[in-house]
């Protein structure tokens, strides 16, 4: 069985090459401006209240959410500067509430939904969504939505992470149910929620925010329907998804038409057979046909979904296309990212592999494990045919590790669940970026300061890696290493990353990027290598080693810049055997030396 995602094609002009040309039935080029940035401050104010107002430091320093603006259908209509990896499952989400509800006029003013079901539109258990009807006057205008990822959602792993073979053993799984009717809690599903969480207050006090922001959201929609018209507001919501769909098919035109394929393994999913001490890799397929103003992306020949939670649902899979469509067809962000762009875009992919996960197949790694993949993946196959909009491999992981257990200092649960910033992959005209969000993520560092207040660990260094970035014309950019050391009680652990054994990809000649290397340290300094997804037990004083990836280069290394490398050099980004060995330099010495001249 074949499954393919595409927005609705009878909303698209394709004709239409001018995205600013407006026709009589449409709204004044004015207004029309004005309403669609307005669409888009809401978007950001919400994120701005989520921002304020969370508990947990993954969402209120790491910016691990996205929020949106939602038309009657559950298309999405405007999407804060959030997260790309959920371009094209928020939409399936607030789709699936709409799906849940008989009939439109069933929706209340004041009703809030809260669902987390990938096989409902959501993207993993931990990504909980609020949803919730906006009115004016009693008229129904769209929807708000807040996707957040919650640092637990139950399980048996404290942050909700383990290795498990069917979702069930993942955490508390939400179909779309009303929180709250006509203003008024539902206290049956509330005490379900908090009944299945570790750290039940600061759930709750992420939980206020999700629904505080949406709360502002749906107050400034009612606004601009008072300022402007409720026909009008939902007219042009109509008409930003189209002048998205018109921009995208228009810059898609000016590029070559072509084809191109590329294949990956996975270092695994996390189930050791027994007796193994090697997870088992498994292959990523894709072919990408771009033909006039259209874009089809076929992952037939992709393997078999596999045991443990590896597997992406059809929609995640799409996030990680459409971040990378975004990026090589749009790179200076003329586009609002909105469901509008991906109309001209159809994703293909096997039912039952791990790019469409059949229920009830786990999927809680996949969510962004997968979704880096095939975002990479994506630049590597349309670099046979546009090799100037592409870039090499980024560090293809969120590189996750969650601790839990009880806080020596207060007596009370933890869980913290942190994502460590690698390398970013170089380009066809400059170096990658050392150590910050790529690809289909979006969040920040949390600051040391905070994560030592807030669990007890003790961060004992964080720093780059010389020469983890890949060698090239433009070289990549670099990874992180990271050790924390747990204070006071043992905790749970649990690690999700990728990249352990197929390094981030170089392009054009470009060599590829350092792997990903995680360890355990014993308090009496033994040391084993963990592999690279599920749960163990880190001992008081033992310390939790991580190695990010770095990225891929860019073109040949024999062509770098000699002041680009001396540069290198004395930032330390790259070591004088590096130079000898990957650029061919007889002397550094002697290159550094020309520098301070």
């Amino acid at each position: 069985m074949i499954d393919s995602v595409q927005t609705d094609p009878a909303q698209t002009d394709p004709a239409q090459t001018d995205p600013a040309q407006t026709d009589p039935a449409k709204t004044d080029p004015a207004t029309f401006e004005v309403i669609k940035n307005s669409l888009y401050a809401v978007a950001e104010e919400m994120k701005i209240v989520l921002a304020k107002t969370a508990y947990s430091p993954i969402l209120k320093a790491a910016g691990d959410y996205s929020c949106g603006v939602f038309d009657l259908h559950g298309e999405m209509v405007a999407q804060g500067p959030d997260l790309p990896i959920h371009l094209g499952s928020m939409p399936d989400a607030v789709k699936a509430v709409v799906a849940a509800v008989s009939a439109p006029d069933e929706f209340r003013d004041g009703d809030i939904f809260i669902h987390n079901d990938p096989y409902f539109g959501g993207s993993h258990l931990p990504d909980v969504n609020i949803v919730s009807p906006a009115f004016y006057d009693g008229r129904l205008l769209g929807f708000l939505c807040v996707r957040a990822h919650w640092p637990d959602i139950g399980s048996a792993t404290p942050g909700s992470y383990g290795a498990v073979t069917e979702i069930f053993g993942e955490g508390l799984r939400l179909p779309p149910v009303r929180l709250y009717a006509a203003g008024v809690l539902n206290r049956d599903v509330d005490a379900i929620i908090f009944c299945n969480v570790r750290t039940p207050d600061e759930r709750r006090g992420d939980l206020n925010a999700q629904i505080a922001a949406n709360r502002r959201g749906c107050t400034r929609l009612s606004e601009l329907a008072d300022k402007h018209g409720a026909d009008v507001l939902t007219r042009i919501m109509g008409e930003v998804m189209d002048y998205s769909d018109a921009m995208m098919r228009a810059l898609l035109r000016e590029l070559p038409d072509g084809e191109g394929s590329f294949e990956d393994f996975c270092d695994g999913d996390g189930i050791l057979e027994p007796g193994a001490t090697e997870d088992e890799t498994f292959m990523v397929r894709m072919k990408v046909v771009k033909s006039g103003d259209t874009l089809v992306v076929d992952f037939t020949g992709s393997d078999p979904q596999v045991a443990g939670p590896m597997n992406a649902p059809l929609s995640v899979t799409a996030s990680g296309v459409f971040t990378t469509v975004k990026m090589a067809v749009d790179p200076t962000s003329m586009i609002p990212p909105n469901s509008g762009c991906w109309r001209s875009v159809t994703v293909i992919a096997p039912k039952g592999t791990v790019v469409n996960a059949a229920f009830p197949a786990p999927v809680v790694y996949a969510n962004h494990e997968m979704s880096h993949r095939v975002s990479d993946m994506m630049f590597g196959a349309l670099a046979n045919f546009m090799p100037d909009r592409v870039m090499a491999c980024s560090q293809g992981t969120s590189a996750i590790l969650t601790l839990g257990g009880v806080d020596h200092r207060t007596g009370g649960r933890y869980v913290s669940y942190e994502t460590i910033k690698g390398g970013f992959g170089a380009r066809p005209n400059k170096d990658g970026v050392n150590c910050v969000a790529s690809g289909i993520s979006n969040t920040m560092n949390t600051p040391i300061e905070v994560l030592e207040m807030s669990f007890p660990v003790r961060v004992e260094y964080y720093e780059i890696i010389t020469d983890s970035g890949g060698a090239g014309k433009y070289r990549g950019g670099c990874a992180a290493r990271r050790a924390w050391r747990i204070l006071g009680n043992d905790a749970q652990a649990a690690v999700c990353c990728e990249r352990t054994k197929s390094p981030p990809f170089g392009l054009a000649g470009g060599h590829a990027g350092s792997p990903m290397r995680i360890a355990l340290e014993m308090p009496d300094g033994a040391r084993r290598e963990l592999i690279s997804k599920g749960a163990f037990t880190a001992p008081s004083d033992s310390r939790v080693l991580f190695e990010v990836p770095g990225a891929g280069g860019y073109g040949p290394p024999g062509e770098r810049d000699p002041e680009r490398l001396r540069d290198d050099l004395r930032n330390g980004y790259v070591s004088e055997e590096a130079a000898r060995r990957e650029y061919g330099v007889a002397d550094p010495q002697a290159l550094l030396k020309g520098a301070r001249q």
